[in-house]
């Protein structure tokens, strides 16, 4: 959007790393009043405004309910003054601000919850989002502004002088390019470094087990970490764990004990302890690339970034969160541009719509054109050919990982990850992708692989 010529590569698909492994939350920071960071929270609830403006098909309002009971960490006093420093540190008015509830009122708003010991807690409004969608749609936005957009491209060797030589490897067909820039911006991390970094696990189950009707943040019994229990359609999230962690970005996963952490955590705050290891639908996990690791204490390490340039002139951004992606980014782009010799011009990513605000009008054309897509890919699956064909026409989506996964969602609300649609999805989309018969049997193959990789619980 401002004028330069810019190339982005995805060595696996846009998503695929910790930005589609969240808690699918654009958040105000409220957790991060308790560490003093009033300039991350002030950050964070500017950024979400923003994001609320220039994405309401993607980021949401969501209401969030926090109980207080007797002796907890957090008085109803003390999160009751930590919300009304929440509502000052905003710009904006999303909606309703917050509200301080009597145990009665509470309940009323959360029946699943226990009664005994309740004093009562607070009401406050955040958003929830698609991360990978989110994600999706800002490569797709910067495609629409004439940059060369690419995934599954593994950049195997970059020059140190300027202008760069960047050699590429397609991992689809192995192809081989090379580009040049006279700027490098390395934002790919927790691959920015061998260093410990935090993990943060998440887990699904059926809504109807746990009973929330809306989102409810909670202190956890065994370490008083804020976690959140968040309504995803007919399912919940819970999560994050943290955990120091030498893992591979690539191969990082859930364990057990993160999982035990996570039910025993919610179980005690509901009225009937129903929640057992058996009704995890799925688990995953996302590294948090700290700028400023803190091994001793994680909760208390910064979600603030830092972007560095080194004696080469690369430009690498460590650190920072979901919610404040654009923030950073006009940053980098600040920095990239006095790196051209130029002075930084006014960014416009504040105000310009990302797309996709007419995807299910266009899925909904697509289907009365051809009203086979619009059948269910098998016969108890809410997927059709229509939500495929279109992410393969105009989503950029090249693997059975990428529909499955990302795209749709679907490997995380489903017992097999979605391993029952893989063939029949395959069928749907061979004819647009150029797959034969061996190619569709790799593809279901890699994507048995994938599924594997990322939902696998590792036992400890």
């Amino acid at each position: 959007m401002r004028g330069l010529s810019v190339a982005l590569v995805e060595k696996e698909d846009f998503g695929s790393g910790t930005s589609g492994r969240t808690s699918r939350l654009v958040h105000g920071g409220l957790r991060y009043l308790e560490q003093g960071r009033l300039g991350l929270v002030r950050e964070s609830r500017r950024e979400r405004a923003a994001l609320m403006r220039i994405a309401p098909h993607l980021v949401q309002p969501l209401r969030f309910s926090w109980p207080v009971y007797g002796g907890a960490r957090v008085t109803k006093a003390r999160l009751g003054a930590g919300l009304t420093l929440y509502d000052m540190l905003s710009l904006s008015r999303p909606g309703k601000w917050h509200e301080t509830l009597s145990p009665a009122e509470l309940l009323a708003r959360e029946p699943a919850l226990k009664r005994d010991g309740l004093a009562g807690g607070g009401s406050y409004l955040d958003s929830s989002t698609d991360d990978g969608r989110l994600t999706l749609a800002n490569a797709l936005s910067a495609s629409y502004w004439n940059a060369v957009v690419v995934n599954h491209m593994t950049a195997t060797t970059v020059s140190e002088s300027s202008p760069h030589r960047v050699e590429l490897t397609n991992n689809i067909t192995g192809e081989h390019r090379t580009i040049c820039g006279r700027v490098i911006v390395r934002a790919v991390g927790p691959w920015s470094s061998t260093a410990a970094h935090s993990k943060g696990s998440h887990i699904l189950v059926d809504r109807a087990v746990v009973g929330n009707r809306e989102a409810i943040a909670l202190l956890s019994p065994l370490d008083g970490r804020v976690m959140f229990v968040l309504p995803s359609g007919a399912h919940t999230i819970i999560g994050t764990t943290e955990i120091l962690t030498r893992a591979s970005p690539d191969e990082v996963r859930a364990s057990e004990p993160e999982i035990s952490y996570l039910v025993d955590s919610v179980n005690s705050y509901l009225a009937d302890s129903r929640l057992s290891r058996s009704d995890v639908i799925s688990a995953w996990a996302g590294l948090r690339p700290l700028a400023s690791p803190a091994p001793g204490d994680l909760t208390s390490a910064s979600r603030e970034h830092s972007i560095a340039r080194d004696a080469t002139g690369t430009i690498t951004i460590t650190g920072g969160k979901l919610t404040t992606y654009r923030a950073v980014a006009e940053e980098t782009v600040d920095l990239v541009q006095v790196a051209l010799g130029m002075r930084a011009s006014r960014s416009r990513t504040a105000i310009e719509a990302l797309p996709g605000a007419d995807r299910e009008r266009l899925i909904a054309e697509m289907i009365v054109s051809e009203p086979t897509t619009g059948e269910p890919l098998t016969g108890n699956s809410q997927l059709r050919p229509a939500d495929l064909t279109y992410s393969v026409r105009h989503e950029m989506a090249l693997t059975l990982s990428d529909l499955l996964i990302r795209r749709t969602l679907a490997a995380f609300r489903a017992r097999d990850h979605a391993m029952s649609l893989a063939a029949p999805a395959a069928d749907v989309v061979a004819p647009l992708l150029g797959w034969s018969s061996a190619l569709k049997e790799a593809a279901i193959a890699d994507y048995r692989r994938d599924i594997s990789r990322i939902f696998t619980i590792d036992p400890d």
